[in-house]
């Protein structure tokens, strides 16, 4: 049952709204019982992280259906938990401030890069160790699901640093509440084109590949390749189009916390 197109489509669908909700739901209680807190459920959630890398290390020689699913769930797992811990304010960057209002666009970026820094740069060791241990290997899926997610992710916030009409800062925590200050709202910017146009085309080429797959795990595979990259475009979509796409999560997470008073109004043009 498993090994159908649809089957398989649909639990990317599920495994991309559930862990999201799993780790908002972590970081809300977290960020309700202070920075004690914060600290404890970051590092109490590691084995998640050692788990996901053991995971896609194990299933790099399994190309069957069951291989698929394991090394598309590890991916999700190692990069859920840098998420975790990235929301948690435990790995963010040095620069902690606002921005200031009407900065040069150059000083406004060093800035902006000084908030995610440590995250991204353990985004980057993170693919580039996954890159050089699974190159080549005859399942791919896993490496395959981290990298479109990293590209996917650096390409939604610098389309945030640049500009776009709609921003959802709502499941933001206190730690980050500086962070919007560093964002734009802005009719749309020259970044987003090219961000659709590259989703779109990965989108397409997982499509071709598993039209043309040839056993059951190849076509797992690549439709939970094709899943997640369009749920990535999707989320792209969700900064220009007015729909209330919070409401996914919202229902199921306690009531937030008053908001922080550092946090400055969305920078706007």
């Amino acid at each position: 049952m498993f090994d159908n197109p649809w089957i398989a489509g649909l639990s990317a669908l599920f495994v991309w709204w559930f862990s999201t909700g799993v780790i908002l739901m972590a970081v809300r209680y977290a960020d309700r019982h202070g920075a004690r807190a914060c600290t404890i459920s970051t590092w109490a959630a590691l084995p998640l992280f050692g788990l996901g890398l053991y995971g896609l290390y194990a299933t790099f020689s399994d190309t069957s259906v069951t291989g698929a699913y394991l090394a598309f769930l590890s991916a999700i797992a190692v990069w859920g938990w840098i998420e975790l811990a990235f929301l948690t304010g435990i790995i963010t960057g040095p620069n902690a401030r606002p921005c200031p209002e009407k900065l040069p666009e150059w000083e406004r970026f060093i800035r902006a890069w000084g908030t995610i820094a440590y995250h991204e740069m353990l985004l980057v060791a993170t693919m580039i160790l996954i890159l050089l241990v699974g190159w080549g290997a005859e399942n791919a899926f896993g490496l395959w699901t981290f990298v479109v997610l990293f590209f996917a992710r650096v390409s939604a916030k610098l389309n945030l640093f640049f500009g776009v009409p709609k921003i959802n800062v709502e499941f933001l925590p206190s730690a980050l509440a500086h962070l919007p200050s560093h964002f734009r709202l802005s009719r749309l910017n020259w970044v987003f084109p090219f961000s659709v146009t590259a989703l779109t085309f990965a989108a397409a080429c997982w499509l071709e590949r598993l039209w043309a797959g040839e056993t059951a795990g190849a076509i797992t595979g690549f439709t939970l390749l094709t899943a997640i990259t369009a749920l990535a475009l999707l989320e792209h979509w969700l900064m220009v189009l007015p729909l209330p796409d919070e409401k996914l999560w919202r229902w199921m997470l306690p009531a937030p916390k008053p908001a922080h008073p550092n946090t400055l109004p969305l920078e706007k043009t």
